[in-house]
């Protein structure tokens, strides 16, 4: 294990444990990255709920219930799609915070409007407004979706810190 991925995940894992928090996640370009970090962390079964990998539009129609036309009107890789992938995961988890990535890793794939690399994230909490970021990784296919599983759990771990 990555040593920088599995400090973020200890250090997520403490935040959830102080705060009474657990998580989900719903993932498509990383492919189950992010719940693979955090369930190599002991312990980590009582703060981790379940992970969704949602690689295609009717998977994140189907277990998330992203409206299929979000996902027409904004695109698969979209911060409108991305933040219902969050509030999926909640609504069909016991999760209290959950994060989505979706993404373009490439080698194709790519657009002029959203090239590889490209990648929106989203967090949620239960009665919390969720946040969403699109962000553009450089890199091959490994190091994109490594910078995104990195991004996604930084962003987890401030939120499990400050969530009210």
């Amino acid at each position: 294990m990555d040593a920088d991925l599995a400090a973020l995940s200890a250090a997520i894992g403490q935040a959830c444990l102080e705060r009474g928090l657990t998580i989900a996640t719903a993932e498509s370009c990383t492919g189950g990255w992010v719940a693979q970090v955090i369930t190599h962390t002991p312990g980590s079964s009582a703060w981790f709920d379940r992970g969704f990998i949602t690689y295609t539009n009717a998977a994140k129609a189907d277990m998330l219930g992203v409206p299929m036309n979000t996902i027409e009107a904004f695109g698969a890789v979209s911060l409108e799609t991305a933040t219902a992938m969050a509030a999926g995961a909640l609504q069909y988890s016991n999760a209290l915070i959950s994060l989505s990535i979706t993404g373009i890793a490439g080698p194709t794939g790519g657009s002029p409007d959203k090239p590889v690399g490209t990648v929106c994230f989203a967090w949620s909490g239960k009665n919390n407004t969720p946040s969403c970021e699109r962000r553009l990784f450089s890199g091959d296919r490994e190091s994109i979706r490594r910078q995104s599983v990195l991004h996604a759990l930084s962003g987890l771990l401030d939120r499990a810190r400050n969530m009210p």
